[in-house]
């Protein structure tokens, strides 16, 4: 008698399971199938399997489902579904309190730009984290807790693993209730709403473009320098202590936010003999403008040329003047060139003279424009 191992339909995945001779111990049924050996170990090639089988021919039944259809307790599933409801619904809301406080919130002021940071990022956060809420309550409580294990298998799939996995694809998506719950799925739906055309509000804002908005300030000859934060005048008598540094602004213009970006200035007092002069009427690399300072007080945009921040600290022993930002280092002495950091542009220098009540004032405006090299300019 030959021996022969015929593989039934449920074996045929498994031949590192199976042996193709007859049994030596006397497990061959005269007339019938070797009876198949599992090495010591392994699962049984029918408990071990978790691809459906081929139904193109008569064979044992299918397997029980890999996913159940349904959680385990409907009532608690009920109660989640609405929870998640809520959660979406309320996401939703957000989104659209979102859209609404960024189109309707002005940021003329730094008091609006807070109201405006705080109801964007509080509505903007609330959203995502209801999605998250309601995200995690789907999964906890709407979806079965199975686990699932797999044994390696070629990459390249066969025709029969394909549509296997077609049903596996399709019990899942049942098991998710995603498409048994209409209102989680709609509200899901309806929470991604707002975000989906957010985009079109924070697209609005590229543009335009400042143009050459940033080439000028608002001072201009005869506008007073008034003490930041005080908003008096002052005299060159009043600013005679050598190392002094004093930030001003343009008179009218302290509480203009927009005009100030551009517009603060520092002066600061030196003693005689401390300066680099030149006596031309326009900035010499190197040189302060001899004619656009008072009694040795020399103004400077208190604007840094490398990224805009305030450089206004300032060290007597040195003359060197800061910005805490990125350490750009102006000398003061000397036109207010760069001696260190990442700045490559001299502070502008502003022309400043006395009025004929003995006040600070400007001369003229900056001859050149403040602030960064990227910012737009005509």
């Amino acid at each position: 008698m030959s021996n022969t191992n015929p593989q039934g339909p449920g074996d045929a995945g498994w031949p590192e399971y199976l042996t193709g001779g007859g049994s030596s111990h006397g497990a061959d049924q005269p007339g019938g199938p070797a009876a198949p050996r599992r090495v010591i170990g392994t699962p049984p090639p029918s408990a071990a399997r978790t691809m459906l089988p081929d139904r193109g021919h008569d064979g044992p039944a299918p397997p029980p489902r890999e996913l159940p259809a349904d959680p385990d307790d409907p009532r608690r599933a009920k109660k989640a579904e609405l929870l998640v409801a809520a959660c979406f619904i309320l996401a939703m809301l957000a989104g659209f309190g979102f859209l609404v406080a960024y189109g309707t919130i002005g940021v003329g002021t730094i008091v609006k730009v807070q109201h405006s940071n705080w109801a964007l990022g509080g509505t903007l956060g609330l959203a995502l984290l209801l999605l998250g809420v309601g995200a995690t309550l789907w999964v906890r409580h709407l979806m079965p807790t199975v686990e699932l294990t797999e044994n390696r298998h070629p990459m390249k799939s066969e025709p029969k693993d394909i549509e296997a996995f077609k049903e596996t694809f399709e019990e899942g998506a049942e098991t998710s209730q995603f498409v048994k719950r209409p209102l989680v799925r709609r509200s899901l739906i309806a929470a991604t709403i707002p975000l989906a055309v957010a985009p079109l509000f924070l697209l609005r804002d590229l543009g335009p473009l400042p143009g050459d908005s940033l080439d000028t300030t608002v001072w201009r000859k005869g506008l007073r320098l008034l003490i930041y934060g005080t908003g008096r005048p002052i005299t060159p008598a009043e600013f005679s202590s050598p190392g002094s540094l004093v930030s001003v602004g343009p008179e009218g213009y302290l509480d203009d936010d927009d005009a100030m970006a551009k517009a603060a200035v520092i002066i600061i007092k030196f003693r005689p003999g401390q300066i680099s002069f030149t006596a031309a009427n326009y900035p010499v690399p190197g040189k302060t403008v001899e004619n656009w300072t008072v009694d040795n007080i020399v103004a400077y945009s208190k604007v840094c040329t490398h990224l805009g921040c305030p450089a206004a600290l300032y060290d007597q022993v040195t003359h060197h003047i800061l910005c805490p930002c990125h350490q750009s280092t102006f000398d003061a002495t000397e036109g207010a060139r760069v001696t260190f950091g990442p700045a490559t542009r001299p502070l502008p220098q502003l022309p400043i003279g006395v009025d004929s009540q003995g006040y600070l004032i400007a001369t003229g405006p900056f001859n050149q424009p403040v602030g960064p090299s990227f910012w737009e300019r005509g």
